[in-house]
C-alpha cells in the first residue's frame, strides 16, 4: 500500500485537498505565532531515536483500528477510529484527509501515512495558545502521542523562519548552515534533505510533505519492511 512518494512524483491535487491545505496552513501559522522550542537542526536529529519509540509503540493501537486486518486502514476504519477517539469531523473532512494521505490512491491507509494523518488531526484540533502539557486536555485521546506530534510541529516551526506555512529552500539551507557553519558539505546536506520534502517542486514544503519525509528520517518506513520481512 502507501508510502513516501517516489522521487519527482506529486501528490494529486483536488479541490478538496486545496480546502484542506488551506485549513492545515492557517493552523500553522497560528500554531507558529508562539515559536520554537527547537535552536538547531541537530536537535531535531538528536531527537529523532525517542520519535521513531513513540510511533513504533503506536502500531498496536494502528492494528486495532485496522478492523479486516488487511494492514490498512479504509475510510470506513478511519470515521470508526475517529469516533473511537472523539474527535469530531464531518464525513466531508474525514473523506479529505483520508484523500490527502492515501497518497497511493489505493484506499488504504498503511501505519506511516496513518501516523501523517494522525499529525494532521493534531495539528487541526489543538489549542494553538496552550502550551502541551501531558496534564493539558488531550485533543486527539492519546497524550503521549501528541507530545510527539508537538515535537515534529515544533520541527517545522524552527525550520519555517518567515512563518508563512511553507518551508523554503532558503530556509532549509540556512538551517542546516546555522548547524555546521562554514562546511562545505552542509550545502549539499540542506539541499538533499531539502528535495526529500519537496514532492511537487514547487520550492516550497507544506506540512504534510514535512511529515511524510520525516516518518521516512525517523525510520518508520524501515520498521514496516521489517514487519513484512518477519511475517513472510
Amino acid at each position: 500500500m502507501g508510502g513516501v512518494v517516489a522521487k519527482g512524483e506529486s501528490p494529486k491535487a483536488s479541490v478538496q485537498e486545496s480546502k484542506l491545505e488551506t485549513r492545515i496552513i492557517e493552523a500553522m501559522k497560528r500554531r507558529e505565532v508562539g515559536g520554537s522550542t527547537i535552536i538547531s537542526f541537530n536537535t531535531i536529529i538528536l531527537k529523532f531515536p525517542k520519535i521513531d519509540e513513540s510511533l513504533r509503540k503506536f502500531k498496536a493501537a494502528f492494528e486495532e483500528f485496522d478492523e479486516d486486518g488487511n494492514g490498512a486502514i479504509d475510510l470506513q476504519e478511519l470515521k470508526h477510529c475517529l469516533n473511537k477517539m472523539e474527535i469530531s469531523f464531518t464525513d466531508e473532512e474525514t473523506s479529505d484527509l483520508f484523500e490527502a494521505c492515501d497518497i497511493n490512491e489505493d484506499m488504504g491507509m498503511n501505519f506511516n501515512e496513518f501516523i501523517v494523518l494522525l499529525c494532521l488531526v493534531y495539528l487541526l484540533k489543538k489549542d494553538p495558545t496552550a502550551k502541551h502539557t501531558l496534564s493539558e486536555k488531550s485533543c486527539i485521546g492519546m497524550p503521549n502521542l501528541e507530545a510527539t506530534f508537538e515535537t515534529i510541529v515544533d520541527a517545522f516551526v524552527f525550520l519555517d523562519k518567515n512563518k508563512d506555512g511553507y518551508v523554503s529552500k532558503d530556509e532549509m539551507v540556512d538551517a542546516i548552515n546555522e548547524t555546521t557553519p562554514g562546511e562545505r558539505s552542509s550545502g549539499r546536506i540542506a539541499m538533499k534533505r531539502f528535495e526529500e520534502m519537496d514532492w511537487d517542486k514547487n520550492g516550497a514544503v507544506n506540512f504534510k510533505e514535512f511529515l511524510f519525509a520525516f516518518t521516512h528520517w525517523v525510520g518508520i518506513e524501515e520498521f514496516e519492511d521489517e514487519e513484512e520481512e518477519e511475517k513472510s
